[in-house]
Order: C-alpha cells, then structure tokens, then sequence
C-alpha cells in the first residue's frame, strides 16, 4: 500500500477505537502517534532493503508478525509506565493496521494475498536485490501509472479517492487532531532558533 493509504485506514481505524473506548475522539498526540505507527513498518525496511541493502526485502523485518508482536508488547508496557497508555495504543493500532493492508494489497493488481513476510526470518522473502530507493520508487510508480490507465485501476482510484475523503472528512470532524501539537513544535523550534 502506499503511505496515505496506511495513514487513511489508520487513522479510521484509530478514530474508531477511540470514540468506542472513551467516548471522544482522537487527540493530538494520539493522532500523530498513530500516523508514525502507520508509516513505522516502511520506514524501517524500505530504507534498509532499498537503498542499504541490509535486508532482502522492503517487507521483511519490520513487517514481520514477531516483530510486531514484541514492538508492540514492548511500546505497550514502556507508554504505560510513561503514564501515556493512549500513545502506545495509538503506535500499535497504527502498526497493526499496516500489515493486513501490506497482505491483502496484492489483490488490488489481480494477485492473491501476500502473508509470507509476516513469517519473516522463519520464511524468507524478496530477493535481496539493491536497486537503490529512487529507483525502486520511479519503478513501484511506474507500474502503478499503468495499472491506472485500466479499467480496474480507474476503480482502484475512485476507491482510493473515496478512502482518502472518508478519512479527511472524519479528521477534519474529530477536530484536524495533531495540528496544534505540530503547530506547537514549528513554534518552539522557529523561537530556538
């Protein structure tokens, strides 16, 4: 899946645990602790994998059901010790959310579902080929322009474009939680400065 749509289901997910288990919506540590658990698996592995090579797959440690389970586990107790028990719940739903979109993503282009990297280091996966991460990138881009000019990829658009809306439109009612958080940081920083 492409970030934004880690992001989308994430945060609609999230958004939905929280109004369900506190009656309110997200908060703004809340929503960007569940923004960076979105992105967490690709930002470990793509780079690794990509550019680095240290991986044989962009979907590989990170992305792997033992890594998630024991980062998980471990954000879990170390929030709660902190007295922040919703950043970690935040991180680990973004997390988790991540790799059933990375399963099932496959589909999108007439493949079946893709669980052997949640096996990672017991099954291998990928190649270990380095292209390098703006190649890898222009490439993964490439096939998806093609795929767009189909007619199913014009269904996948729409779809994408109506997740992408759905989840605006529930940031945007629960309040755009984050942005002062971020606003906050820009201000403290321009002020150090």
């Amino acid at each position: 899946m492409w970030p934004w749509e880690h992001l989308a289901v994430g945060y609609l997910c999230y958004s939905l645990y929280s109004r369900a288990r506190t009656g309110s919506p997200p908060d703004g540590p809340g929503a960007l602790a569940v923004a960076f658990g979105t992105q967490f698996p690709d930002l470990v592995d793509k780079p690794l994998a990509w550019q680095l090579g240290l991986l044989s797959s962009g979907n590989s440690l990170a992305h792997s059901a033992l890594t998630a389970v024991l980062l998980s586990v471990f954000v879990l107790g170390l929030s709660e010790r902190r007295g922040v028990p919703q950043l970690g719940i935040a991180f680990v739903v973004g997390y988790l959310v991540h790799l059933p979109g990375d399963v099932f993503y496959p589909l999108v282009y007439g493949g079946g579902p893709w669980v052997e990297f949640l096996l990672w280091p017991f099954v291998p996966v990928g190649s270990g080929e380095t292209l390098g991460f703006l190649p890898k990138l222009s490439s993964l881009l490439e096939r998806t322009g093609d795929f767009l000019t189909t007619p199913a990829g014009r269904a996948y658009l729409g779809a994408e474009l109506g997740l992408l809306a759905l989840a605006v439109v529930a940031w945007w009612v629960d309040g755009r939680p984050g942005v002062g958080v971020v606003r906050d940081l820009i201000d403290r920083s321009s002020a150090s400065c």
